[in-house]
């Protein structure tokens, strides 16, 4: 499935926000781009297939393929790196309200 324009935008926007704070060379920034448009993609998807899926069902979805998606990331991140993702990570949980388990 192709990402809108401003899926796409949004992609770029939050990957240079967390770019900057990770210090990304250019090749971890094209694959954490890559990462990031695969990922929405991948919800788009299966809320084309699902149209009365729930956000909740969206986030059990996600959370589902969790250490497949950070395993993902574990191979082209430093271990400082992923240490600072993680924390972003939390921090959007807890922006969003989720209750997510570990």
């Amino acid at each position: 499935m192709n990402l809108t324009p401003e899926q796409r935008d949004q992609v770029v926007a939050e990957l240079k926000r967390v770019g900057a704070d990770l210090q990304l060379t250019d090749e971890q920034k094209t694959k954490l781009q890559q990462f990031l448009t695969e990922a929405r993609a991948k919800v788009a998807e299966y809320h084309e297939a699902n149209p009365n899926a729930t956000k909740a069902d969206i986030i059990k979805q996600v959370a589902a393929h969790r250490d497949q998606l950070r395993q993902r990331l574990v191979n082209f991140l430093s271990p400082e790196q992923l240490t600072k993702w993680d924390a972003e990570v939390s921090k959007a949980k807890e922006f969003l309200g989720q209750q997510m388990a570990a």
